[in-house]
């Protein structure tokens, strides 16, 4: 007796028979045995598969490291370059950001990674508002208490009221904050997340901006009459002590900066925080001179 298969074969379009397998076939003992076709398994579809994303590789991680070397060393080049412009450097930060955006750019850095994702502005502008009704409100009590109204009688605000405004809405946003929030918890966060944890980002970008601050520092305490005269008698140590006070404020500043870009997703947060710190500073400290006075 021929054995016939349950499955007819199929033909093809150019005429030609298509073997298959049947489903069933018949035994010795004519019973029916149950044919079944070797299972594919997930793993080895997955395995054939070209990856969807790149592997990180230790020649991706070394140039990811070689750029954010050559980052850090050029804003080393950026800080003294605007220290050593005139006072008006507005000009000069603004195409500083500009460059420092696209290089991240060039280099592979999503918006999203800069802070700077659509998504997440809504996010960035309440944490914003948020901290600057914080600094105000602290603010009003220091420059209401007689107490510590002293810290705000800075000589540097002892000034018109419109040159006070041009300062806390043009100069300090465009000359200060642009730059260094685009440097610092922007390009720089991002290009040290490409090879570093979010902790030693954190860090590190916090550490850069206060190391960024020397300069000022210095420059303050050669221009201050009272830290002049304590250097002609103590030697280095009262500027020594303010260029590193300066560096640890700073730093602990840029912690609690980058922390509120972390929580936020948004470079909006950050900028935010810097711009009251400084810009309603300068106001307060105008206020404090009327109030002395």
């Amino acid at each position: 007796m021929n054995q016939v298969p349950l499955v007819s074969p199929a033909r093809t379009r150019s005429g030609s028979r298509l073997r298959r397998r049947p489903a069933f076939r018949l035994g010795r003992s004519g019973n029916t045995e149950k044919v079944t076709a070797p299972v594919r398994s997930p793993l080895w579809r997955t395995a054939s598969r070209p990856a969807c994303a790149p592997v990180a590789t230790a020649d991706n991680q070394r140039a990811a490291v070689l750029a954010s070397l050559g980052l850090t060393t050029a804003l080393a080049g950026v800080n003294v370059a605007k220290h050593l412009l005139p006072g008006g450097d507005v000009w000069f930060s603004v195409a500083a950001a500009g460059a420092l955006l696209a290089f991240a750019r060039q280099q592979g850095i999503s918006w999203a990674q800069l802070g700077l994702g659509r998504d997440r502005l809504l996010s960035g502008a309440r944490w914003a508002a948020g901290v600057i009704l914080v600094v105000a409100g602290a603010y009003v009590v220091g420059v209401l208490l007689p107490l510590t109204r002293e810290a705000f009688l800075d000589p540097r605000y002892h000034q018109a009221v419109p040159k006070a405004l041009s300062t806390a809405f043009v100069v300090i946003p465009l000359g200060t904050v642009l730059l260094e929030e685009v440097a610092f918890r922007s390009v720089l966060w991002g290009m040290l997340s490409r090879h570093t944890t979010t902790r030693w980002v954190l860090l590190g970008s916090s550490a850069l901006f206060g190391l960024w601050h020397i300069l000022p520092a210095l420059s303050f305490a050669s221009a201050h009459r009272g830290l002049e005269q304590a250097a002609s008698h103590a030697g280095v140590a009262p500027t020594v002590a303010v260029v590193a006070g300066t560096v640890a404020f700073t730093a602990l500043g840029g912690l609690v900066a980058g922390e509120l870009r972390r929580r936020s997703g948004s470079l909006l947060a950050s900028a935010g925080m810097h711009w009251a710190t400084n810009a309603l500073g300068v106001l307060f400290g105008v206020a404090a001179w009327r109030l002395a006075s």
